[in-house]
């Protein structure tokens, strides 16, 4: 939604705090569809393709709707729940279905990929938005199309792999919180919150922290397409590097370089808040490259180590209670940056990255997987 911010406080006169709504009202829909679906074990349970095709599509029904018929935010906020909801069968169905087309000895690069495409995915209507003058009806629209097109391409392309695991024999909804009994998957998933902590925070005001800064003049293009370039081309880069990465050198060493960096990049942000326009450009294609060049990798780990008769259900809780820790960074972000200014508000989102290190480093000296994983079948 960051990408039609303005056209909304220009046509509803929407405040800052309705902005941070209509974001977190995404995230609160994700957890809500997220909790559903792993209740119901639906990503074992249901043909993939089919749960991923229809949730993609009653999820770009709810941006039509937003785009038509909402006038202010007591229509949109709803709409926006029910949109990440959908969105809870997208994004962890999408993820299993990619491992299962690869053995461990790919998967990184292959959930690299899928990552790649999330991240152009949830750019796009940067792009649009910096492209002309379409008005936030108009961006919403289109980007609605691209997930309609992209149901249809799951339902009639999009079929389950070679390594497909057993279906689950019954429902068992409580093994997303008993996999926390569990040394591999307990660690991978607090790699991942943490890495979760500063992502979606970073996405949502990433634009706003680039208008308030001295250089935001003579960035390439508008502001949009300055994020689009660095977060969308950047961080798809980083995407398919730290796929590689993580089979090249192992699931640790991959995932502690990005979290690493990209934590590094928090506590500079004050620094490059001031640089000129050239070098605060490339200091946001680097971070945009580093914030989620390990995603894949946490859910490539998490897959390996989890129940394989589950690891839709781990997935799914693994993003359901990451997408939480979102609302609460997204929320504080902006109240720090009303305190102090944006220049200091991404210090908020270091201790993220930087605790999920740590995780992964002890990931790192305990799983085989994050140690070897070519030597795996």
């Amino acid at each position: 939604m960051s990408a039609v911010v303005p056209g909304l406080r220009s046509d509803w006169g929407l405040t800052a705090g309705g902005a941070v709504w209509l974001t977190a009202s995404v995230q609160f829909g994700f957890v809500a569809g997220a909790v559903a679906s792993t209740a119901l074990n639906l990503a074992d349970r249901v043909p993939p393709q089919r749960l991923l095709a229809a949730s993609a599509a009653a999820a770009a029904v709810c941006t039509v709707a937003l785009a038509l018929v909402a006038d202010g935010p007591a229509v949109a906020v709803p709409l926006r729940f029910m949109t990440g909801m959908f969105l809870a069968g997208v994004y962890p169905t999408g993820m299993k279905l990619m491992a299962s087309w690869s053995g461990s000895a790919g998967r990184g690069r292959t959930m690299g990929v899928l990552i790649a495409a999330l991240t152009l995915g949830s750019t796009l209507p940067h792009l649009i938005a910096g492209l002309g003058s379409l008005p936030w009806r108009g961006v919403l629209l289109a980007a609605a199309a691209a997930g309609l097109a992209g149901s249809v391409v799951a339902l009639a392309l999009v079929r389950p792999g070679p390594h497909t695991a057993s279906s689950a024999p019954a429902r068992n909804p409580r093994y997303a919180l008993a996999m926390f009994t569990e040394r591999g998957p307990r660690l991978a998933n607090l790699g991942y919150f943490g890495h979760m902590w500063e992502l979606y925070a970073l996405w949502t005001w990433i634009p706003s922290f680039l208008l308030a800064a001295p250089a935001a003049g003579g960035l390439p293009g508008s502001v949009e397409i300055t994020v689009f370039l660095a977060m969308g081309l950047g961080g798809a880069a980083g995407c398919l590097l730290g796929g590689w990465g993580a089979d090249r050198f192992g699931r640790s060493p991959a995932a502690l370089t990005a979290l690493l960096l990209s934590g590094l990049c928090c506590l500079l942000s004050p620094l490059l808040f001031h640089a000129p326009p050239p070098l605060l450009f490339a200091f946001c294609a680097l971070w945009g490259a580093a914030v989620i060049a390990d995603s894949g990798v946490f859910s490539t780990s998490l897959s390996e180590v989890a129940d394989h008769r589950y690891i839709g259900t781990a997935l799914t809780g693994q993003t359901a209670i990451g997408f939480a820790l979102t609302v609460v960074s997204i929320q504080l972000t902006p109240l720090l940056a009303e305190a102090v200014g944006w220049e200091y508000a991404f210090l908020l989102l270091a201790p993220g990255p930087l605790a999920g290190a740590l995780a992964m480093r002890a990931f790192g000296k305990g799983a085989p997987s994050a140690r070897s994983p070519r030597g795996a079948s």
